[in-house]
């Protein structure tokens, strides 16, 4: 069954929690980071987000493509340091808040959501993540209910740390737990043991955090169906508030790439990839966790805001190496390597390598792309004349539905969602 078929269902979202590898092509950025008087002039009429970028792993897992760097590929070189990067940081806060301020008479509003990720944030010890959200805190302000993530891998936290980052400010965390088949945790080359996530869970509950989730991956090489099933089950005996489930993308240019070239490991089977989601599905909504986005299932109350910014297309700056923003029809993104950044900082300017600006047409798709991925759709006056017309074949085939003034995918459509907004855009 080829990429049409009914296992084509979770390829990732855009989403600005996944800091690639690799940058897009587009225009020069202005050395002071200044916006297009047109989207500096919407700042403040949608919700505003913070992304900050942590680029340090411990390891590199064998399948990620992500912006990221151990301590043996930085070396010892200046600008490369831990510190180099809290101060480069610190430095493109104020730099932000210069050019987002002449937007809003000189105040820039509150983040609505901060997400640091990664890479592993909690490799910084909680006063150097503390201090950077504080530097936030002061140069935005955030609003009252703000939701404040990281991620964490579960041997990167203790109970101490994680109480730690409740005080500086922190209410929700999201573990990458993976699996819970030591063989699949071998062969993506993750370090934890098993139950370490489960214990890392019930640590955030003991530390205060409000909100707390696991990051799951299926369709791993050597993975069966039962061993599936038994991640997700481990997974729930956590109660956790939220699980992102995720199926494995052969990214080129990684290792596990590599192996699946040298024939060493086949890649992911589309069919097996659709039962897993399946499976998944199920057991996580009998638990009470109900889908909100094609990938992502929450209890009441606790869906993901930070992604939810993203996917309905409101404004953020990335902070950090190779993290990218988005301001009133800006896309922009930052210099790849640590000291590349930390040096653009240090001189005053800004870490922008390039940016692209969208055009009408290009915001009314996207927000089709990704709007139609979650749960509750997107306005039917979105679409165009010709769009409205492929509707009805596609509910009638049951890929999506129809309510009220709203269009989104239905249950069983979600293993066909790519295919169908493909379809209907065409």
């Amino acid at each position: 069954m080829g990429q049409t078929g009914r296992a084509r269902c979770v390829a990732l979202a855009y989403s600005a929690c996944v800091t690639p590898s690799a940058l897009p092509d587009g225009e020069p950025a202005p050395y002071d980071g200044a916006l297009p008087a047109s989207a500096v002039a919407e700042v403040g009429t949608r919700g505003l987000s913070a992304y900050v970028h942590v680029p340090f792993c411990a390891t590199r897992c064998g399948y990620c493509d992500f912006n990221t760097y151990t301590a043996a590929e930085l070396g010892s070189a200046p600008g490369a340091s831990r510190e180099a990067y809290l101060d480069a940081v610190s430095r493109e806060v104020a730099l932000a808040r210069g050019v987002l301020a002449r937007g809003v008479l000189g105040d820039p509003p509150p983040f609505d959501t901060v997400f640091f990720g990664g890479g592993t944030p909690t490799l910084l010890d909680p006063a150097e993540q503390g201090g950077l959200l504080a530097h936030l805190r002061d140069a935005f302000g955030l609003a009252p209910d703000a939701e404040v993530s990281t991620e964490a891998n579960p041997d990167s936290v203790t109970l101490a740390s994680l109480a730690a980052l409740v005080e500086a400010g922190f209410t929700r965390i999201s573990f990458g737990m993976q699996s819970s088949a030591p063989h699949v945790l071998r062969m993506l080359e993750r370090t934890h043991t098993p139950g370490r996530a489960l214990d890392a869970v019930r640590w955030a509950r003991e530390a205060g955090f409000s909100s707390v989730s696991l990051d799951l991956i299926y369709g791993t090489p050597t993975e069966s169906l039962d061993d599936w099933r038994a991640t997700v089950e481990d997974a729930l005996t956590a109660d956790p508030d939220h699980v992102s489930a995720y199926s494995l993308i052969v990214e080129d240019g990684t290792r596990f790439a590599a192996r699946v070239r040298r024939g060493e490991v086949p890649l992911p089977d589309e069919d097996d990839l659709a039962d897993k989601y399946e499976v998944a599905d199920s057991l996580l909504r009998q638990a009470g966790l109900e889908w909100y986005e094609v990938s992502n299932w929450a209890r009441p109350g606790h869906a993901c805001r930070h992604n939810l910014a993203y996917w309905r297309g409101d404004d953020w700056w990335g902070f950090g190496p190779g993290a990218h923003s988005h301001v009133g029809g800006v896309r922009f993104w930052n210099v790849k390597h640590p000291r590349t950044y930390a040096g653009r900082l240090a001189e005053g300017l800004s870490p922008a390598a390039g940016r692209e600006r969208l055009t009408a047409e290009d915001r009314r798709i996207e927000r089709v792309l990704l709007e139609l991925r979650l749960r509750e759709g997107v306005p039917t006056e979105v679409l165009t004349e010709s769009e409205r017309a492929r509707l009805p074949e596609l509910v009638a085939r049951g890929f999506l539905q129809e309510d009220g003034n709203r269009v989104s995918v239905s249950d069983p459509g979600r293993l066909l969602a790519d295919a169908a907004v493909r379809e209907l855009l065409d």
